[in-house]
């Protein structure tokens, strides 16, 4: 006879609950949407960069046969943004342009080709300003101001100094420093930006479905554009093909749909074209970082003096958190005490900036894992010694109190290290070739929400109804990294139920509870807590119930999932007869589950926005990659990568595992190839095959090393598992190269022309050294 037990759903390879809509095709994008009343949209952009909008005539548009509706800023009742404190961007530009390809009218019509008549129809004067590509010339005396409310173009700038830095570099035995330079980054997505909305006339109520991360964001946003009441709008997401962070914001395409729906009391699609996704890329800053850090001889780190000074496009975005993270992050992985930072987030006539996947951390990660590298080889110190020198200890305050209650970094260096077999193969592969190390760490989810409402965190509806199977509502956006799966397996763990019983449903704000959205890696930690919680208070009504028909005490039942039993002897009561049992007299089951940080966890007020970096949870990681580099082409070849990755206790190993190797090769596209170029404000790589993505053929084997360093107050323990590893990629790669040639890259990506540069600087210096000893012999 066969042991009962409950279903073991947790630490088993589960495939992805979506996996069959998306692998047959059946899954419903934005753009697949379409009724035959459904007209089309098209957005009007700005050919200029920097210029005052005088005039706009839109009568001819208006009068064309098949236009149904226009809109401009006047259609618009308010500005938007992310932040609460950076709502200084229109859905269609009012009165000024400050980018190329901003948007300033938009269309809905019959069909494309009308639709594109209309935008020719279209009259816009304009008045050219000054138009500033660089932060360097954003901010030179005299540049005229982008917004009248930020002087100097200065977005926002951030400073502190904690410990005793001059003090620490003072007592260092080495002291070295580092300029970098890292391009824009675009995510790339294979899904452009799409928005499909409905708005019914008579009831005035307003249904989208949006390509977008954060479908309470943008709900609240559409209230503020159309001046609607919450209550009139629904907001369904449909399934996301990638995000990345471009979709953390509510896009404008979202807005001037819901525009047009209105306007033309209809329902219309507006889908943009690729090279318009890259212009609402919202990617990572251009940044440039000087960092001095100090260090022992036994590799102890004692001061990290750094400034960051990131091109942050023409409007807020993300901004104000991006330069925050850019600082506040040098926390967290290693044991630094002291530490100053200077940052400055500089508005420029470019396309806004946003949250890229490892939001703020990467540029700073690469800069500082760069140098303690070369530092290391100065001091004649294994890389791999360094870092355990400064090795945190949890439960553990960082010096700008960010929270760490579990560390598994000492365990990521030690599989990465046998693994790659660091030892033995270190140094002694041959010419042009090398390995070289990194470490990172990332957030479980911010610690204090973009807009704070006083509500959880995170809210979870389980509902149990007749026929036995459980729904499980959820406001979470899947966007693909597997998040609907995970919420499922806390549910079906915590109630010991095999997993095909529960059934998902996700992101509809008329039917799910509101969720913040996926963006910052929270939502395993924080929904996968709600989930817990609403299965325990579920699995409590089913103890109830079985209890009542066993004629016991609840504290006797056994619960085996399928089975409620009152001792071994019992045969029991199937799931089903006990759900009948708990809807007697009850009907349909609906419960809650919620979850809210810790206060612990909210960050520090050492200074202005030290709170941006608190979470409940950091994930780790550390990683080696093998490089062969080409003598004559300077042509960087990645041979091989091992990553061990701290996320606490994998929920479901499968999709960690694909998380964690999507990081990396994310990682390897801004190392080796990808950068935004503008020429005079247009983006002259605005498609996928002149922007370099990496394609399969560039990808490595990544070797992945889960590590479970089991969290506190993470569900089943686990931490984030989709961004830690990506900024570690960066520095490891040039470390790598490094090690092969002798040349330490410190602009990316490092592309054959850039490394090219390098290798020939250094056949001259080495040149010039050896007739100077020749001449001195």
């Amino acid at each position: 006879m066969n042991e009962m037990r409950p279903v073991q759903t947790i630490g088993v390879a589960q495939p992805l609950v979506d996996g069959p809509e998306k692998t047959t095709g059946k899954a419903m994008f934005a753009a697949d949407f379409d009724t035959t009343e459904a007209l089309v949209g098209r957005i009007l952009r700005a050919p200029v960069a920097h210029a005052h909008i005088t005039a706009m005539d839109t009568s001819k548009a208006e009068a064309l046969p098949g236009v149904v509706a226009v809109v401009t800023e006047a259609d618009c009742a308010d500005s938007y943004g992310v932040l609460p404190i950076a709502m200084n961007e229109w859905a269609l530009a009012r009165g000024k342009v400050r980018y190329r390809g901003e948007p300033v009218a938009a269309v809905a019509a019959v069909d494309v080709a009308t639709a594109q008549r209309a935008l020719d129809l279209i009259e816009v004067t304009y008045e050219e300003l000054p138009a500033y590509f660089t932060a360097e010339a954003a901010r030179a005396e005299g540049a005229v101001q982008l917004h009248e409310e930020k002087p100097g173009n200065i977005e926002r700038d951030v400073e502190f100094d904690l410990g005793d830095v001059d003090k620490g570099l003072a007592e260092a035995d080495l002291v070295r420093e580092i300029d970098v330079q890292c391009a824009e980054v675009c995510q790339v997505q294979m899904e452009p930006h799409a928005a499909f909305a409905e708005y019914d006339p008579g009831r005035e109520q307003l249904t989208i479905r949006p390509s977008t991360q954060v479908p309470y964001y943008v709900h609240k946003m559409l209230a503020r554009t159309l001046a609607m009441a919450d209550s009139k709008i629904r907001v369904i997401k449909p399934h996301i093909g990638g995000g990345f962070g471009a979709r953390t914001e509510t896009l404008q395409s979202d807005l001037i749909a819901a525009l047009l729906a209105r306007k033309a009391r209809g329902t219309v699609k507006v889908v943009l074209s690729r090279e318009e996704t890259f212009i609402t890329h919202r990617g990572r800053p251009e940044s440039q970082i000087k960092m001095k850090v100090g260090m022992k001889k036994d590799g102890t780190i004692t001061a990290v003096d750094f400034s960051a000074i990131q091109r942050g496009g023409a409007y807020s975005g993300y901004g104000i958190v991006t330069i925050l993270y850019a600082g506040s992050m040098i926390y967290g992985l290693y044991d630094i005490v002291s530490a100053r930072f200077k940052g400055c987030r500089i508005l420029t006539n470019t396309p806004p900036c946003g949250a890229f996947r490892g939001h703020g951390t990467v540029k700073t990660r690469f800069a500082f894992e760069n140098l303690i590298d070369g530092m290391a080889t100065e001091l004649g110190l294994d890389p791999f010694a360094v870092r355990r020198a400064n090795l945190l200890v949890a439960p553990t305050m960082t010096e700008n109190d960010l929270l760490v209650n579990s560390y598994g970094l000492d365990q990521c260096l030690d599989w990465a290290e046998e693994a790659s077999g660091w030892k033995a193969r270190k140094g002694k592969l041959g010419p042009n070739k090398g390995l070289g190390m990194a470490c990172s760490h990332y957030i479980s989810g911010a610690s204090k929400p973009k807009h704070w409402t006083g509500e959880p965190h995170a809210t979870i509806h389980l509902r149990l109804d007749w026929d036995g199977g459980i729904t499980l509502l959820t406001g979470a956006a899947e966007i693909g990294q597997g998040s609907s799966t995970v919420i499922a397996q806390c549910a079906a763990e915590t109630l010991g139920i095999d997993l095909g019983r529960i059934r998902v449903i996700a992101a509809d704000s008329a039917i799910t509870p509101k969720d913040n959205g996926s963006y910052s890696s929270r939502v395993t930690f924080m929904v996968g807590n709600a989930s817990i919680d609403a299965a325990q208070n579920l699995k409590a009504k089913l103890v109830e119930a079985a209890a009542r028909k066993l004629e016991i005490a609840p504290e006797d039942v056994e619960c085996l999932g399928e089975v409620y039993r009152g001792g071994q002897q019992d045969q029991g009561l199937t799931f089903d007869e006990v759900a009948a049992a708990a809807l007697e007299g009850e009907g349909t089951i609906t419960v809650k589950g919620n979850f809210d940080t810790i206060p612990e966890s909210w960050g520090g007020r050492k200074y202005r926005g030290a709170a941006i970096g608190g979470t409940m949870a950091f994930s780790y990681a550390a990683q080696v990659v093998e490089v062969t580099v080409d003598p004559h082409t300077a042509e960087i070849t990645v041979d091989k990568v091992w990553v061990a990755h701290d996320c606490g206790k994998a929920l479901n190993p499968l999709a960690v595992e694909g998380q964690v190797q999507g990081s990396v090769w994310m990682g390897m596209g801004q190392a080796l190839s990808e950068e935004t170029k503008f020429h005079d404000g247009l983006p002259i790589a605005a498609n996928m095959l002149d922007y370099r993505v990496p394609t399969i053929i560039e990808s490595p084997p990544i070797e992945v090393g889960i590590i479970e360093a089991s969290d506190p107050h993470g569900p089943f323990g686990a931490k984030e598992a989709g961004e830690g590893s990506l900024s570690g990629f960066l520095p490891a790669l040039t470390n790598a190269v490094a090690d092969a040639v002798g040349v330490r890259p410190t602009e990316l990506p490092v592309t054959p022309d850039r490394l090219m540069e390098l290798l020939e600087k250094k056949a001259r210096d080495d040149r010039a050294a050896a007739s100077t000893d020749g001449g001195t012999a």
